[in-house]
């Protein structure tokens, strides 16, 4: 990293005395707001902050052809990218394995949870179906970008619009309703740092982590993804607990999306 690495030994000491240098409790996210509608040629945006952490989520639509072993659904493809001006850790070109997992962690509980209903994206079965594209941008990064991720790309799905298409082509400026959407997914990464678990980690304290899992929950409070990062490891008791923590979180993460 290009970043000089933060003293972990100092941050571990920390944890171990069950403090955290900003004074937050462990299960204790960071001050959050929502901002919808921050992209004019979007159908669909949203800016969230988790403490200095930034990210923007936008919404582009196009008529394509459907996937041969799904000509029934329309399509998602979801996108995560880590521009250098977020912090000085990004590196400039294609994307690296954080930005792929991270589009992938985002795109499982949107998936998973059937958040879309893909088969009213069908325009002709087979042949044109509404692609949903969801472009996430890291504008800065202060630690825990799946969970910032994941609250922007919702955040801008509930707010999107379907463009007018006429049979021919997209009438750029109309359009004919929301998405058809029927959940609202949000995740939380439970950090393990010191054999302690905390949420919402800072980008110091992530150099500590041993090991992380993003736990992807429904807004009834059901898990429906799921994926572990890092070299540690959890014990069945913290899976247990981490589980636990990320369906509390979820539904506080719920009362920051509107529709």
């Amino acid at each position: 990293m290009k970043m000089e690495k933060a003293n972990e030994s100092y941050i571990k000491k920390l944890i171990e005395d069950g403090t955290r240098a900003d004074g937050r409790k462990f299960d204790e996210y960071r001050e959050i707001s929502v901002e919808t509608g921050v992209i004019d040629n979007a159908e669909g945006s949203a800016r969230v902050k988790i403490g200095k952490t930034t990210v923007l989520a936008g919404i582009k639509m196009a008529v394509g052809k459907p996937f041969p072993d799904t000509p029934n659904d329309g399509v998602l493809i979801v996108n995560a990218e880590f521009a250098p001006i977020a912090s000085v850790d990004f590196d400039p070109g294609p994307p690296g394995e954080d930005s792929i997992e991270m589009s992938r962690i985002i795109d499982r509980a949107i998936r998973e949870s059937h958040t879309i209903d893909t088969e009213k994206l069908v325009i002709e079965e087979g042949e044109k179906v509404w692609m949903v594209n969801v472009d996430i941008q890291i504008m800065d990064h202060d630690g825990n970008l799946r969970d910032a991720g994941a609250l922007a790309a919702m955040a801008a799905l509930m707010v999107a619009r379907k463009p007018k298409y006429d049979g021919e082509r997209i009438v750029f400026g109309e359009y004919e309703g929301k998405l058809p959407l029927t959940d609202s997914p949000t995740e939380t990464t439970i950090f393990k740092i010191a054999d302690n678990l905390l949420v919402d980690a800072t980008a110091e304290e992530e150099y500590a982590v041993d090991a992380l899992i993003t736990i992807g929950t429904t807004k009834k409070g059901d898990i429906c993804a799921i994926q572990k990062s890092g070299e540690g490891y959890f014990t069945e008791e913290e899976l247990l607990k981490a589980a636990e923590l990320a369906i509390a979180k979820g539904k506080e993460l719920q009362k920051h999306l509107k529709a």
